[in-house]
């Protein structure tokens, strides 16, 4: 049982998918949203794929995402008429095992191009995953009545978006799914897949280059999303498991982290735009240390530090080479 889960009004449902039909151009059908359009139409389940969507497809593609900008993606609970609207898509592009009610209806769902990002690159097992926050003891307790299928998939880490190289690997999957599903457009999206990885590989460079030589290797997080970034890049994550965003650190976990503070150095406490700072706040005011926001690009709204993928990762390396103490 995921503890960050807040249940979603049919209201907020409702406005995503009225979000998403207000973006289109105008069309006759009441599937507009996800399809019958003359465009190649794609379904993107949250903003990472509906980034790489539309970076990728260029003018040829309708893109809509199920995922309100805003909400947390792990929290989607598709409406009736999203699921019938998924099955009106050229393609549908998701990241399995991130968003169950999306697995859910695709399984479901007669479109033709089902695209799963989670097979185009390797997922990988950091332990303490967005499924999980309570880690531990604790979280074994809540999964225990769970199917052991899911708790296979639970274990590995679905953040793999923060990784610009693993990004990138998905990217060129996408593209050739795009070539392969809409022919007729295959040589721009290839050019267009050639654009964007060729910004992946600037970003993947800044990172190795700006993170190589600093004080610390550690970081703080009260959400444990960046185990690829960390792994790519010679970092530690070292998350506040256990806690519901809303409430405050155990003092013992407080001392805990105090004492890995002052060992390794760590000056900053990062939380993210789609929860609340008050975990972050309360653990580095008892420990004297800063806060700061390190984006885990789940969405993008007006209090996102760039307008884009490419604009938030920028702004999340200059925090870590703030945080990190960067020569």
């Amino acid at each position: 049982m995921n503890v960050r889960r807040r249940h979603i009004s049919g209201i907020a449902v409702t406005a995503a998918a009225a979000l998403g039909l207000g973006t289109l151009s105008a069309c006759s059908s009441d599937s507009a949203a996800a399809g019958n359009t003359d465009k190649f139409d794609v379904v993107a389940s949250f903003y990472p794929m509906q980034y790489l969507a539309q970076q990728i497809g260029g003018e040829h593609v309708n893109v809509t995402t199920l995922t309100e900008p805003g909400q947390e993606p792990h929290d989607l609970e598709l409406s009736a008429k999203q699921t019938a609207e998924m099955g009106e898509a050229d393609a549908v592009l998701y990241l399995k095992s991130l968003q169950p009610a999306v697995d859910e209806a695709i399984t479901q769902s007669d479109v033709q191009t089902k695209i799963d990002a989670a097979t185009l690159t390797t997922l990988e097992d950091h332990g303490s995953v967005e499924h999980d926050h309570a880690g531990g003891e604790h979280a074994e307790e809540e999964h225990a009545e769970e199917k052991h299928s899911e708790e296979e998939e639970h274990a590995l880490d679905p953040h793999v978006w923060l990784d610009p190289v693993k990004y990138a690997e998905i990217a060129e999957g996408v593209a050739k799914a795009f070539e392969k599903a809409d022919p007729d457009h295959a040589a721009d999206y290839r050019k267009n897949a050639d654009a964007l990885a060729k910004k992946l590989a600037g970003l993947n460079t800044a990172y190795k280059e700006g993170l190589a030589n600093t004080d610390t290797k550690v970081f703080f997080t009260n959400h444990a999303a960046f185990g690829y970034l960390a792994e790519r890049y010679g970092l530690t994550q070292e998350a506040i498991n256990g806690l519901d965003p809303e409430s405050e650190p155990s003092p013992a976990r407080i001392k805990e982290l105090q004492e890995e503070a002052k060992a390794d150095g760590v000056t900053t406490v990062f939380y993210e735009t789609l929860v609340s700072d008050k975990t972050a706040k309360t653990l580095a005011k008892d420990a004297g240390l800063k806060t700061d926001v390190l984006d885990p690009l789940e969405g993008i709204t007006d209090k996102s530090k760039g307008d884009d993928y490419l604009a938030v990762m920028e702004s999340n390396l200059k925090a870590l080479e703030a945080a990190l103490g960067a020569k």
